[in-house]
């Protein structure tokens, strides 16, 4: 027999159970409320005895007035926040099981798609789903073979609310992890999301990408085109992912897809932009703004993407050159309807000038004297001229080990790459310091080293006369003649390493290289030819 207080307890667990019953939609609320306030945070063995061991006849109870109920928004987000209770507590696996065996997933699914309920029951319902998807790898396949997926994806694209969208972002980023059976789904689930219209999901689509595409190993093929477009945004904080994703990008099977792609952004299609210009102008509801602007900042986006994977890696700024980058971006720095495209393509084209002597002997004679002398300034010499010597002079053992500091003295005016403290090995083309014209034979390694870094060192004394860069305010100054001389430039390094040779144009560009890295350059050489056959 039952001891005086079990009787007791399941009296009163009999009592609100006929309360609930028995209650209408005001009083219900208040059950609810009440429910919240006294259980948020208890394990499943303290609900088990805060009702008698019943707490599943309650969980039946909510769950059935969740199915019934969810359509009219009646007291759903304090429905929902309960069911959480049960689900989110420790040890609560029997609670899981019973919600799940009702049809909770495709419920909770439902109510995103539905546009008639509120943005904080839906997030709400979110919320459930990433306590489902924590619980393990059967509770992830079991949301994704409910079309999940699409659904949350379509969720996260409509949704106005930027903090359910921080929030669909989690239950995404779950998913993906510890579920290979359907990571594949919710990649391209991801990549679906870029083109949509919310600022703040293509930004959170696009960190979730990265971290997908680190899992996956193995890229889309959709997914260039893609990322290409979101350059296209007028939000920073998404063209900075877009960015971010395009690093880890190169690393993969896409990389020169993606190049040829940015390097095909600095000269926008004729076509597209007439095209794009029929469909505004045909909007009355449009500003009125230039008709070409999406293709303009896809031009400017590019441009300072390339000029980022340029300084991030010294191979790929020689992959660029066989893609005609030095034209395209000298036709974007004549883009007078669009400062921002020549301010940033004058930025990239500087760390290409400065990387590259035989870069920088082509634009001089692209642009001409002139124009050239506007793009970048050197320094008149002084009478101690004679003291300074290019850094590609020191001798090649002692050089192999010597680095720069681009963050020392001349800091901006001399790298050109800002002011990040970034190291090169040398030699490095723009990059003169103050050396003994003639090293005594005895000199060490380490003495060569130290000579290095005291010629770095910030010195009070006469203005360095390193090239002083006007790229930056270049669009400022530059006339209509002189930017039509810069948008139909007819600059080619490409055909100029052909006539060289590989091995020597490699020379030229950048030191010496090994085989291996010949080999991959090469490749782009052949293909160049076989493109122009």
């Amino acid at each position: 027999m039952t001891s005086i207080k079990e009787q007791a307890a399941i009296s009163r667990l009999l009592s609100f159970l006929q309360e609930w019953d028995n209650a209408g939609k005001v009083a219900r609320s208040h059950i609810l409320d009440k429910f919240i306030e006294t259980n948020r945070g208890k394990t499943a063995p303290e609900l088990e005895q805060e009702f008698s061991q019943g707490a599943s006849l309650f969980l039946v109870r909510l769950t059935t007035s969740l199915r019934i109920t969810y359509v009219t928004d009646s007291c759903l987000e304090k429905l929902l926040r309960s069911i959480g209770i049960f689900l989110s507590a420790v040890s609560s696996n029997r609670y899981l099981i019973e919600f799940l065996e009702v049809g909770g997933v495709l419920t909770l699914l439902e109510i995103l798609g539905l546009e008639k309920i509120k943005e904080e029951a839906k997030k709400e319902s979110v919320k459930l789903l990433q306590v489902i998807a924590n619980s393990g790898r059967t509770y992830k396949e079991l949301i994704c073979e409910s079309y999940g997926v699409r659904s949350i994806a379509e969720f996260l694209a409509k949704s106005k609310s930027e903090e359910t969208q921080e929030e669909v972002q989690v239950l995404l980023d779950s998913l993906v992890h510890g579920n290979p059976k359907y990571q594949n789904q919710v990649y391209k689930g991801l990549i679906a999301l870029l083109p949509c219209e919310s600022p703040k999901a293509q930004q959170l689509s696009l960190q979730t990408i990265r971290t997908a595409q680190s899992i996956i190993g193995t890229t889309h093929p959709s997914i260039v085109d893609c990322v290409l477009k979101v350059l296209g945004t007028m939000h920073l904080e998404v063209q900075y992912e877009a960015i971010e994703l395009i690093k880890d990008l190169v690393g993969y099977d896409v990389r020169q897809a993606l190049l040829k792609g940015l390097v095909a952004l600095l000269i926008p299609s004729v076509k597209e932009t007439s095209k794009l210009q029929a469909k505004i102008l045909s909007d009355p509801s449009v500003l009125q703004l230039a008709p070409s602007l999406p293709m303009f900042l896809q031009q400017a986006a590019a441009a300072k993407a390339i000029g980022v994977l340029a300084r991030n890696d010294m191979s790929i700024a020689e992959e660029l050159l066989y893609l005609h980058v030095v034209h395209g971006l000298m036709a974007a720095m004549g883009n007078m309807d669009h400062s921002n495209s020549q301010r940033l393509a004058s930025l990239t084209l500087e760390c290409f000038v400065q990387m590259f002597p035989l870069v920088a002997e082509h634009v001089r004679k692209g642009m001409g004297e002139e124009l050239y002398q506007l793009f970048l300034v050197s320094a008149p010499s002084d009478g101690d001229s004679d003291s300074v010597v290019p850094l590609h002079t020191v001798p090649i053992l002692e050089r192999s080990t010597c680095r720069v500091d681009l963050a020392t003295s001349c800091r901006r005016d001399c790298s050109g790459l800002g002011s990040s403290t970034r190291h090169f090995p040398v030699p490095f083309p723009a990059l003169s310091v103050r050396l003994p014209t003639r090293p005594p034979p005895a000199t060490s390694l380490c003495q060569a080293q130290l000579q290095v870094q005291t010629a770095l060192a910030p010195q009070p004394g006469p203005p360095c006369s390193c090239p002083q860069s006007n790229a930056e305010d270049l669009y400022m100054k530059l006339d209509s003649i002189q930017a039509d001389i810069l948008a139909a430039n007819k600059v080619n390094i490409t055909k100029a390493l052909r006539l060289h040779g590989g091995s020597y144009s490699m020379n030229i560009l950048y030191g010496s290289h090994d085989s291996a890295q010949m080999a991959y350059l090469t490749h782009f050489e052949k293909e160049d030819v076989e493109s122009k056959e």
